[in-house]
């Protein structure tokens, strides 16, 4: 996702008064506007997704910890819907036989053998796909096919 397609997405949702939408994306466009302002620079596709993922990670906790107290179902509820916003701003993850077929392409290139080379194996790919893989699926791969 890019800066103007956030901006694009939270017109849309101010035109479709969805609030929990809308609040959601401010947020995001609210703490990249901090890096523009703080760092006096543009902020790049990199940023916005590295946004995503931290208030991913943010508001999953806040969810967590919402669930376990059980006092207040609406915003549990609003909680999880955020969540799922915000995931559906992330690009889809790599995996299945995509992921396995990279695994092994990766391994070939690099000319690894052993379980040493896992963290090699593993850096590779996540330069390779910038971080966006089911980074279990591809441990058990590159495992398997490492001695």
């Amino acid at each position: 996702m890019t800066y103007d397609e956030l901006k694009d997405q939270i017109k849309d949702a101010m035109r479709a008064r969805d609030k929990v939408r809308l609040s959601i994306l401010r947020q995001v466009h609210g703490e990249l506007k901090d890096i523009e302002v703080n760092e006096r620079r543009d902020v790049t596709d990199e940023d916005v997704t590295a946004m995503v993922k931290r208030l991913i990670k943010q508001t999953s906790e806040t969810l967590e910890g919402s669930q376990k107290a059980g006092t207040d179902e609406e915003r549990t509820k609003n909680l999880q819907r955020q969540v799922e916003i915000l995931n559906d701003l992330l690009p889809a993850q790599l995996a299945g036989e995509e992921l396995t077929a990279l695994v092994e392409k990766t391994i070939a290139e690099l000319g690894a053998e052993t379980k040493r080379d896992m963290g090699k194996v593993m850096g590779a790919l996540n330069a390779a796909t910038g971080g966006n893989f089911d980074k279990a699926q591809a441990a058990k791969d590159a495992g398997a096919r490492l001695s």
